[in-house]
């Protein structure tokens, strides 16, 4: 068997899933529904909806109805559009930006029920997984942006599944989609880069439905695509049985709306602040230690816009001196020129990690060292950020992060019970807006 016949064989009923499984695949689709709506008025998504306006169909977006093509384009921008969706290690991806998007469009068109949407949803995700095992995690220091690679080729198995379609002739035709920069970091291009991986895995099902093919080894074969994006470095996979990716590495929900290679220096910013009790202008100086695939994310120490913002750790580090959680409206074009934030920048530095300490493990540890003006001194390190399965988001941040999104905390509770739902219909009012005027 080729690759992608032993991904699409695992995929379609040859892994286990448990019902943490399944609460925690609701959970990733309720909060990238809920990144849909925060991100519809965003620049990015505003550049689509000019260029290519929903021109009615059965799929529905913030701004009207679609063909399930432009549906997973302009929902996959949206989604993706204030960098406030959730972060996958194995696939390297923002999975759920991509997969969401491309699996209600195709969900919406064939009249799915909320079970088959979260049944595709973990399929697409394991695939994700398991394309991505065999390049990482060169693939993405090399600079390639696994949301607009590894995402639509595991996106469109999940599809395919929704459409009745071959998953492998889905995944083939999907791969030859693979492309995406991680040098457009900071620019609208990279939110577009989601919602073009979206309408790919989209179309990659409904071609392969109508019988287009490609090859069924093109993961492994020369001029492949290990080979062509593994990097210089030898692609192997290794598909084995055991439990669902989603119960032993998880996704990463974001509790701040800004590049996720920030997210442990504000973690460590929290705790230290927490645990000494010192104030913003109580630093003298903030040096944090990172990987040079973060590095290479954050472009951007002098900010001038809020996309920017987001790929700063100056800026981030800088607003995680003077309050817990970093919200929305931390990155708008005049929250990124508050004096008191500029004033900070000049105090935090961002350095990569030691070799060494970067070979020793495939997700490093961060490290910061904090000096305030008073001759105090605090070290900390971190591995993860908090919404990692080892440090979850809690069920009242969950609810707060959808809020903050939406504006309603009442429809949370519906989406929960997505399991039981007989149609997508609830996911397209919401997504629509018509769930989201006052009560």
């Amino acid at each position: 068997m080729t690759v992608l016949e032993q991904i699409a064989a695992r995929v379609t009923g040859g892994c286990r899933i448990t019902l943490a499984d399944r609460h925690a695949a609701v959970d990733a689709i309720v909060d990238t529904i809920a990144c849909i709506v925060a991100g519809k008025d965003d620049m990015a998504t505003r550049a689509i909806l000019t260029a290519r306006p929903p021109a009615g169909g059965p799929c529905a977006t913030p701004h009207g109805h679609a063909t399930p093509s432009d549906a997973a384009l302009l929902n996959g921008v949206a989604a993706h559009a204030l960098d406030f969706d959730d972060n996958f290690g194995p696939g390297m991806s923002h999975a759920s930006a991509v997969m969401v998007p491309a699996l209600i469009a195709v969900g919406q068109a064939v009249g799915a029920t909320g079970r088959q949407l979260v049944d595709a949803y973990l399929a697409g995700l394991e695939a994700q997984a398991l394309v991505g095992q065999g390049v990482r995690p060169h693939h993405y220091t090399a600079g390639w942006h696994g949301t607009s690679t590894v995402a639509p080729i595991g996106s469109a198995a999940g599809a395919a599944l929704l459409a009745g379609a071959d998953v492998v002739q889905a995944m083939s035709l999907a791969t030859s989609t693979a492309c995406g920069p991680k040098g457009q970091f900071g620019t609208s291009a990279k939110p577009f880069h989601a919602g073009v991986a979206a309408r790919n895995a989209t179309e990659a099902a409904l071609f392969a439905k109508a019988g287009l093919q490609g090859r069924t080894d093109i993961l492994e074969r020369p001029q492949g695509f290990g080979e062509l994006f593994g990097a210089g470095v030898h692609a192997t996979w290794t598909i084995e049985e055991g439990p669902h990716v989603i119960g032993i590495e998880g996704l990463s929900p974001k509790l701040h709306p800004c590049c996720g290679s920030t997210h442990n220096a504000i973690d460590m910013i929290h705790d230290l602040r927490h645990t000494h009790g010192f104030g913003p202008d109580d630093v003298e100086h903030v040096e944090v230690a990172v990987a040079l695939a973060n590095y290479r994310n954050l472009a951007f120490p002098d900010p001038q816009d809020e996309m920017e913002a987001r790929f700063s750790m100056q800026y981030c580090l800088a607003r995680a001196l003077h309050q817990d959680v970093l919200y929305l409206a931390d990155f708008t074009p005049e929250a990124t020129q508050a004096p008191h934030i500029r004033a900070l920048l000049p105090r935090i530095a961002m350095v990569l990690l030691p070799e060494e300490e970067q070979k020793a493990a495939l997700k490093a540890a961060h490290r910061m060292t904090l000096r305030l003006k008073d001759g105090r001194c605090f070290e900390a390190s971190r591995s993860h950020a908090r919404g990692t399965i080892l440090d979850p988001l809690t069920e009242a941040q969950r609810r707060a992060k959808f809020t903050d999104c939406t504006g309603r905390a009442d429809v949370y509770e519906r989406l929960l019970a997505l399991d039981d739902l007989p149609d997508l219909s609830l996911i397209g009012d919401i997504i629509g807006a018509r769930m989201l005027l006052p009560a």
